[in-house]
């Protein structure tokens, strides 16, 4: 039985030796939280993940017609949205919450600062390209966009994981009904041609078809979701509240809503342990396409490879998260 024990820990001292091990998971979230209430299940379920050191939090905008919201300063609110969530767990104050840019990028040449592009600059020059900056995006580009304009050489110190774009041709047949420049990239064009197009920054995208894949059911988000204390009444209300209202207008949401953000978690915080990825998930690599002025993806066979995904693990994305809520005791 000795000789077994040391054998087993022999193997393991081996596999240790012989394999890149994750190491805590330095992120830094921009998401527009006054919008799509899914930011926000992505912000609560983050915070909760001990392999997760969250650098900064910044607001980002919607698009100038409204929509979700017909405030101006939408990062602000993003921002207020953020700190109302984070209150509620009792987190309020540990983070650092800025806003964003308050409008679109509207130049792919000139950057616009703010302070959530000068926090994305300042925590990049902190980091390496061995020990990249994760900047995890849930929404349009503008603030990723400007900090690389003002600090191009930060680049190589980052990964933007990036939930946006339309689908590929090798990727599935875009839904019914669909726009041609999918929302996040549609919000700001010539940001999506800076990070694309004017810059050299690893990129792992997680395009409509493969957000989509992100279907969380009603029915089981008041099972799972709502009796987890106040935390989990909030984030169940603010789908309830938002699905009433479409309601109203005469759209009929269904059964189901799309936390279309959640899969930022699944990318950073819940690698693999051994030769640390997200190995559960399946991503094609791919040379960066160009990004034209109206927001479609032209070929680019010299560019760079980015990672485009194709298939997201929701059991182990949405498991883990009503696991983490369940247990949260704030």
């Amino acid at each position: 039985m000795k000789n077994k024990m040391i054998s087993l820990v022999a193997l393991l001292l081996f596999a240790l030796a012989g394999h890149a091990q994750l190491t805590k998971v330095r992120v830094l979230i921009d998401n527009d939280f006054c919008g799509d209430p899914d930011g926000l299940f992505q912000l609560a379920h983050q915070v909760l993940c001990p392999s997760t050191d969250i650098v900064g939090i910044v607001g980002g905008h919607l698009s100038p017609q409204g929509g979700f919201t017909n405030r101006k300063d939408q990062a602000t609110e993003s921002v207020e949205k953020a700190n109302e969530l984070l209150d509620l767990m009792g987190m309020k104050g540990k983070y650092k919450v800025v806003p964003g840019m308050e409008q679109p990028l509207a130049s792919s040449s000139e950057p616009v600062e703010s302070e959530g592009s000068r926090l994305i600059v300042s925590e990049a020059r902190k980091c390496s390209p061995d020990k990249p900056l994760y900047v995890l995006c849930g929404a349009a580009l503008s603030n990723v966009a400007s900090a690389l304009l003002q600090a191009p050489e930060i680049s190589k110190n980052m990964v933007v994981v990036w939930i946006g774009g339309q689908e590929y041709s090798f990727g599935a047949v875009p839904p019914p009904g669909y726009s041609s420049v999918e929302y996040n990239l549609n919000l700001s064009i010539p940001a999506g041609q800076v990070v694309f197009n004017k810059s050299d920054v690893r990129i792992w995208q997680i395009p409509r078809d493969v957000y989509r894949q992100c279907l969380y059911s009603t029915a089981e988000m008041h099972a799972c979701v709502r009796p987890c204390g106040k935390v989990g009444k909030f984030l169940s209300d603010t789908i309830d509240q938002l699905m009433a209202r479409l309601d109203g207008m005469g759209i009929a949401m269904g059964e189901t809503y799309i936390l279309g953000d959640s899969p930022l978690v699944l990318m950073t915080s819940l690698q693999s342990g051994f030769e640390a990825d997200p190995s559960s998930s399946r991503w094609t690599p791919a040379p960066c396409p160009l990004i034209d002025d109206n927001g479609h993806y032209q070929p680019n066979p010299t560019g760079r490879i980015i990672r485009i995904y194709t298939q997201i693990d929701s059991r182990l994305m949405f498991g883990d998260m009503v696991a983490r809520l369940q247990q949260f005791k704030p």
